[in-house]
């Protein structure tokens, strides 16, 4: 028999298990890694304008993906920031709404714990069997309560369970899943020889990556850089800069996460599973500008305020989004969108339902260039200091402030972003009609809790 003709369906067969294997490959759900800085601002890195901090892996990020100009945090603070994003709901809805403590400072027995019944992003997933993980900081309950990463679809867990241990880069210990807690011995205050926390959640991401390479997974890795104090095992490229030495360490702990950033970034490309591998980074609210930080870096970029304000400054993040073959390269978006948007956008990505009394939208189709739905609004509210609210709709944003003193009453700010982004001509007086729509808007967005309240409600 001639041996052509045996060859010929061996060949067809060869290539029907290579095209089936390809299929298989392509139909793999993607892998989705959330990379959260902590008080991170708008200006804070180069591709949002940042000249004196270095960022090039972040800024490459940007340059291979989606840069977005107008997205959101959750909230102004920690707590209620990544309730937003892990909940899907904004601070009118969110179970947690402000940095609410359980015991004394020294207690760390963490924050208001969600309830059991909230759905998170981490449970959405695990319908498609995700492997899932944090490294970081969590904020949302101390191990063994109803809020505890265990409880709500976290395979592996390690980092600050609760925010105020995340107070320093040398703690007497990090936590794993169910509370294990691993200890380091000497002052958590006295930085001298001991292991700098980033590092250790920076190579858990890595090895994670490396255990997961060929299972569908999705990582969040809620960093703690910049967030004060400001500690850093050295200066790096900055030390012989004539800086005060706050300055020195804050760039040089932004420069250190990026690096850090772009280490994930190289290991997805070494492991073969970067082309289906979506990359998220952002910030969990605006710049601290602790010890002149603010002035000097220009931290909030053109905005109005810093962290704890709900003007543009205290909430408008970074947020860039890498996705190869699917984002395209060096692209912009001006959607408006906000933390909430996260949970029902990586639903769509991988074919999840989510709850149906979320507050967010999916902007899938604005990553892969297609009409984009917009939202009505965007709202938050803020207890510490005096109390405030703010929201805004298309172009318009408003802003109340002093209601723990006057909610029913207190006036509102009007600002349009197009024209004024940095939010210095109030228009309240000129548009009173807007003012009073975007003031009702506010009162319906604000729904009662048994935790957080405006004192003069």
């Amino acid at each position: 028999m001639n041996n052509r003709v045996l060859a010929c369906p061996i060949l067809i067969f060869l290539a029907l298990i290579c095209a089936a294997a390809d299929t298989i490959a392509q139909s793999k759900s993607p892998n989705i890694i959330f990379i959260m800085a902590d008080d991170l601002g708008y200006g804070d890195l180069g591709c949002y304008g940042q000249e004196k901090i270095k960022t090039p892996r972040i800024d490459q990020i940007a340059k291979e993906g989606m840069r977005f100009t107008d997205f959101y945090a959750g909230a102004t603070v920690c707590a209620p920031s990544r309730c937003s994003l892990l909940t899907g709901k904004h601070n009118g809805n969110a179970y947690v709404r402000g940095n609410y403590e359980i015991g004394h400072w020294r207690s760390y027995l963490g924050q208001l714990p969600i309830p059991a019944e909230e759905t998170t992003i981490f449970e959405v997933l695990k319908q498609k069997n995700y492997a899932t993980a944090c490294y970081g900081k969590w904020a949302m309950g101390r191990a063994e309560s109803s809020g505890a990463p265990d409880q709500h679809g976290v395979d592996d867990f390690f980092g600050y369970n609760c925010q105020r241990h995340a107070h320093s880069y040398y703690p007497y210990y990090l936590e794993g899943n169910r509370g294990e807690k691993f200890w380091q011995s000497g002052n958590s205050r006295q930085p001298g020889g001991k292991t700098y926390s980033h590092d250790v959640l920076a190579d858990k991401a890595l090895d994670y990556i490396k255990a997961n390479k060929d299972t569908a997974f999705f990582l969040y890795v809620p960093f703690t850089i910049p967030h004060g104090p400001l500690e850093v095992p050295d200066l790096n490229i900055y030390k012989n800069e004539d800086w005060d030495v706050k300055l020195k360490t804050q760039a040089a702990m932004i420069s250190r996460m990026d690096k850090d950033v772009g280490r994930i970034m190289d290991l997805l490309k070494e492991l073969g599973i970067d082309d289906n591998t979506i990359v998220f980074f952002t910030s969990d609210n605006g710049a601290h500008g602790d010890g002149g930080t603010l002035e000097f870096f220009k931290a909030s970029g053109p905005l109005r305020g810093r962290k704890r304000d709900l003007y543009e400054g205290g909430i408008r993040t970074p947020m860039v989004v890498r996705w190869p073959g699917k984002v395209k390269p060096g692209s912009e978006s001006n959607f408006a969108g906000a933390f909430w948007d996260i949970m029902p956008t990586l639903a769509e990505i991988t074919e999840t339902k989510v709850p149906s009394e979320i507050d967010g939208i999916s902007f899938l189709p604005e990553l892969l260039g297609l009409p984009q739905p917009k939202h009505h609004y965007l709202y938050w509210e803020f207890y510490e200091k005096d109390g405030k609210q703010a929201i805004r709709k298309g172009k318009w944003k408003a802003v109340r402030l002093n209601l723990h003193k006057n909610f029913h009453g207190s006036p509102v700010e009007l600002y349009n972003l197009e024209e004024d982004i940095s939010e210095s001509n109030n228009l309240a007086s000129k548009y009173p009609e807007i003012a009073n729509d975007l003031l009702g808007l506010m009162q319906a967005c604000h729904t009662p809790s048994p935790y957080f309240k405006f004192k003069s409600q």
